[in-house]
């Protein structure tokens, strides 16, 4: 990934994580834990597509397993997020922008309902059987509607802030040094036409008239010395 994406994404997913724990989580709501760092995930994988959106759902499902109070498997969440962004990212538009806000909607709706599967699932593989005293349609419930409410206020930004970092200052000055350097080449192409060949660019004179260039003295034709000239502009290059 570019570096922007990178410094973005960490970004945004640890400031996700310190509300998530440090605010969301003490509120005590009934049920599942609103989810801001699954949002952030689907946001970004959403512009960035579902290559970025598996690195990047793996990447912040890991911090979330490593934050305190942490009471679960090491990478379980991670993979759980891993599979939510690639699934997420394949929703991503040629132009990297949504017409409407359908689509976001019914991904964050079936991202909170297969996350909570699938962390669920992988819980029961491994011998958690945590979420069985809650109850799984009282997740799967809670989950939805808590991800809904802070989604039109979460989403939106984030892939906002994905689209202008593609075309941030990192891209500007690439594309910029692409322009330089063929501007560079182009002028050494012209120093080589002007040096290397003896031949001289002149202005039009007096009515309109362009000087021969068998009449200037830089001509094909010279003697030795437009020669030395020429190797001269060739060592130049």
């Amino acid at each position: 990934m570019r570096i922007n994406r990178i410094l973005l994404s960490t970004a945004l997913v640890a400031v996700a994580l310190v509300v998530q724990v440090g605010v969301l989580a003490r509120l005590h709501l009934p049920g599942a834990v609103p989810d801001l760092v699954l949002l952030v995930v689907l946001g970004l994988a959403m512009v960035y597509g579902h290559v970025a959106g598996a690195f990047i759902g793996f990447g912040a499902g890991l911090l979330a397993d490593l934050a305190p109070p942490s009471d679960h498997a090491i990478g379980r969440y991670a993979l759980v997020l891993c599979v939510i962004g690639y699934a997420a990212g394949l929703t991503r538009p040629d132009k990297s922008r949504h017409r409407s806000a359908t689509l976001p909607l019914m991904v964050v709706v079936c991202a909170a309902i297969g996350s909570t599967l699938l962390y669920a699932g992988v819980g029961s593989l491994a011998g958690d059987n945590a979420g069985n005293t809650v109850g799984i349609p009282l997740l799967l419930f809670t989950a939805t509607v808590y991800d809904l409410v802070l989604a039109p206020f979460s989403v939106p930004l984030v892939m906002a802030l994905a689209r202008r970092s593609e075309s941030g200052p990192l891209a500007g000055e690439s594309s910029g040094g692409g322009t330089q350097s063929g501007a560079l080449a182009g002028e050494a192409a012209y120093g080589w036409l002007s040096t290397g060949s003896g031949l001289r660019m002149s202005r039009p004179g007096r009515g309109g008239r362009t000087p021969r260039i068998g009449s200037q003295r830089g001509g094909l034709l010279g003697g030795k010395a437009n020669r030395t000239k020429t190797i001269k502009g060739v060592k130049r290059l």
